[in-house]
């Protein structure tokens, strides 16, 4: 395990080296990748809070079983320091607003001071609340609080990450659309993560019809902006569709709409298969590998060059890597607690 463990460590930091040095000398072939990378790892940690809160609220078997999952998702929060920071390394190459001449839509809040000022309140509100959440306790009391600022600072930051990337488009759905797919993305982690855990044992038909439920939340809301844009045909709106729609980000397109809903909805569905853990656990799986996608999709056509594959695999490895070690570290303290717990209990 501390050989696997220090090779991940190794690897990590040797890629996060190669990425910090190509976004030095190829720019354009590495900022794109590592903000679209940083917008999907985003939503895990800040799904599992929103997660953990209402099941604060809540309550529910589904929670209880899924808590260690959640708070190991929570602990990947400092890298968001290390994720945000590169997007502010590469803001002038990102966003054309940066740039004095650049096409301007909103120049009260599209302006790098105000940009930092809401960048910095974002990771001290994450923060305050994942410190909050891992510490447990009765998290009922702050819950509600906690979920409105999670959700104004979470659509906010994505309305800043990836839709102000054209100034000009403009969608009030954007920033549910990105919460909705955290959650699930959280979810699903939490899911992969306990089935692969409790290898062998059955997976609870609720987490399946839990999953089935955020898949069509996200997909009503996705869809439903794509209707009202396409039915109201305002050039601003409808062109930043275009190049998405469009060649082999069409195609992309395509299978996002069948692997992300349209197949997970299928097998979540059917009664007889919630409870299969193979059918359940690879469902999961498919929804966080398509998220990830979809991200790519909604950062990438903005720039017409060849893929930057190296920025892509780059970032997904640091930002995986980096995330895997902490979760790691959070499960075996977390099991050594239980642990300790159960043979005081045996004492008493």
């Amino acid at each position: 395990m501390n050989r696997a463990r220090n090779m991940t460590a190794i690897v990590t930091l040797a890629t996060l080296a190669a990425v910090v040095g190509g976004a030095a000398h190829m720019p354009h072939a590495v900022f794109p990748a590592w903000l679209a990378v940083c917008a999907a790892w985003v939503g895990w940690p800040l799904g599992s809070m929103a997660l953990l809160l209402v099941h604060a609220l809540t309550g529910g078997r589904w929670g209880d079983a899924l808590g260690p999952a959640l708070r190991g998702g929570i602990v990947t929060l400092p890298l968001g320091l290390l994720a945000l920071a590169g997007v502010m390394w590469g803001a002038r190459d990102l966003y054309p607003w940066m740039h004095p001449d650049g096409p301007l839509s909103n120049g009260f809040y599209l302006n790098g001071s105000f940009a930092l000022g809401r960048v910095v309140l974002y990771l001290l509100v994450w923060g305050g609340l994942g410190a909050l959440c891992l510490r447990g306790g009765d998290l009922a009391r702050v819950a509600p609080a906690g979920l409105i600022a999670l959700a104004f600072t979470f659509g906010f930051a994505a309305i800043d990450l990836t839709e102000s990337l054209d100034s000009r488009f403009s969608s009030s759905a954007y920033g549910l659309i990105a919460s909705a797919g955290a959650v699930l993305e959280a979810f699903a982690i939490a899911v992969l993560m306990e089935g692969t855990r409790a290898a062998g044992a059955r997976v609870s038909p609720d987490l399946a019809r839990l999953m089935l439920g955020l898949t069509v939340l996200w997909a009503y809301l996705d869809f439903m902006q794509f209707l009202i844009i396409w039915q109201s045909n305002l050039p601003v709106e409808a062109a930043w569709y275009g190049p998405r729609l469009r060649g082999t980000w069409g195609m992309v397109a395509v299978g996002i709409v069948m692997l992300h809903f349209v197949l997970p909805f299928g097998l979540l569905v059917a009664s007889p298969l919630q409870a299969r853990r193979g059918v359940v656990l690879t469902v999961a799986g498919l929804l966080v590998g398509m998220e990830t996608l979809r991200n790519l999709w909604l950062v990438l056509p903005t720039w017409m060059g060849p893929f930057p594959l190296f920025g892509v695999l780059g970032s997904l490895v640091v930002l995986g890597g980096g995330s895997a070690l902490l979760v790691a570290r959070h499960m075996e303290r977390e099991g050594a607690t239980s642990s300790r717990m159960r043979m005081d209990g045996a004492h008493v």
